[in-house]
């Protein structure tokens, strides 16, 4: 069975940063498109940052120029950079991947989510 779960995340003051990593479990052939979402309290769960199987990526507004995805492997499929954190970043942040597994079947995976908390 196949697994996503997120890490990196805590509490930062503002201005500082946190690297977020999805690590999965299960076979994995490939790893195909990836992305972040968030959701902070009380508010709609968001796309945060995507990236396509070949390499365009999509943020949204409020985190460009300092937020990063970046795609790594089977094990590590995707990657958030945060730089620069604002109070109203935080929320519970959750990975994404579409991922190729035995006999080719390609589906979209989540990760339970991990709580990224920004203070001011």
């Amino acid at each position: 069975q196949v697994q996503l779960v997120e890490s990196g995340g805590g509490l930062v003051q503002a201005g500082g940063s946190l690297r977020l990593s999805c690590a999965s479990s299960g076979g994995i052939f490939s790893v195909n498109s990836v992305g972040w979402y968030r959701q902070a309290p009380g508010k709609q769960r968001e796309l945060v940052a995507s990236m396509t199987t070949g390499g365009s990526t999509n943020y949204t507004d409020s985190v460009k120029g300092r937020f990063t995805i970046s795609r790594g492997n089977t094990k590590n499929p995707v990657y958030l950079q945060m730089n620069s954190l604002k109070p109203e970043d935080s929320g519970v942040y959750f990975c994404t991947a579409e991922l190729t597994t035995a006999g080719w079947r390609r589906r979209h995976y989540w990760g339970q989510g991990t709580q990224v908390t920004v203070s001011s």
